[in-house]
């Protein structure tokens, strides 16, 4: 073979050779793109997970942790009841409630005199459950802290008058405002007496949120179609179409004089 041959086959395998490492290179650099691809896929997926995740947490609102805590002087099954009025009482009304609730707003404005007048005369005793069904069904904690907040003022013996303030101060359903602690510590201003340290770390150390969740879950549990539910002695009369104030202290007075 001449030595020109030689040469030629030579030339021609180290082009071989040199085209292999190139295909090699271009494949590990294509694999490369394959496996970045894919981790910014997954990323992309987590990023997009974790969004969802925070809404749906959003949109029910938070689950409190820690010990359940009653006010002062709650009674009822699991101390979930604050009342209102004499224990002695004929006529008993409970009231499961949410500060959120514009329909609880209407009620309360409506029946406040009377419901005022019946207890202050010893003839009508009000059970209060407060809840928090805004807070779950359109995002936020303003039921959860102003529910709270309603029972840091039951510890102090200001519960009626805070009760009547928040109703009084309600923001839109939409809007979320009583989920500011600050807001609820201001409005304890209109309270005398009320705005006191102990009030304002029980406000800001969320002491009852875990016994307000309790109370969520036995209105829940009840079955009721939703906020205001008014019992007077265990019937519904919020449900009675011809309830009215007046209606409602004849029924109360008639029972204190059976």
């Amino acid at each position: 073979m001449s030595e020109k041959n030689r040469d030629g086959k030579r030339t021609a395998r180290e082009r071989i050779a040199v085209e292999r490492e190139k295909q090699k290179a271009a494949e590990k650099r294509r694999r490369a793109l394959i496996v970045g691809a894919s981790v910014v896929c997954v990323l992309g997926l987590a990023a997009v997970i974790g969004v969802i995740a925070a809404n749906a947490g959003k949109n029910k609102g938070s689950q409190s942790s820690g010990p359940v805590v009653a006010p002062s002087g709650a009674q009822g099954k699991d101390s979930l009841a604050i009342p209102v009025g004499k224990d002695g009482a004929r006529s008993t009304l409970q009231v499961w409630e949410d500060f959120r609730c514009p329909a609880c707003q209407a009620f309360e404005a409506a029946y406040r005199p009377t419901l005022h007048e019946l207890t202050d005369a010893g003839k009508l005793r009000v059970e209060y459950h407060l809840v928090r069904l805004i807070d779950g069904n359109l995002g936020g904690t303003g039921s959860l802290r102003a529910a709270n907040a309603a029972a840091c003022a039951q510890d102090a013996g200001k519960f009626r008058d805070y009760h009547d303030v928040l109703y009084a101060n309600q923001p839109k359903e939409t809007d979320d405002a009583f989920a500011d602690n600050a807001k609820l510590i201001e409005l304890a201003g209109k309270v005398q007496g009320l705005d006191t340290p102990a009030f304002r770390a029980c406000v800001n150390d969320g002491k009852h949120d875990s016994w307000v969740d309790k109370s969520q879950a036995a209105f829940k549990a009840g079955n009721f179609s939703g906020t205001p539910t008014v019992l007077l002695d265990g019937k519904n009369i919020y449900e009675d179409r011809t309830m009215t104030p007046q209606k409602l202290k004849q029924m109360v007075e008639a029972a204190n004089q059976g």
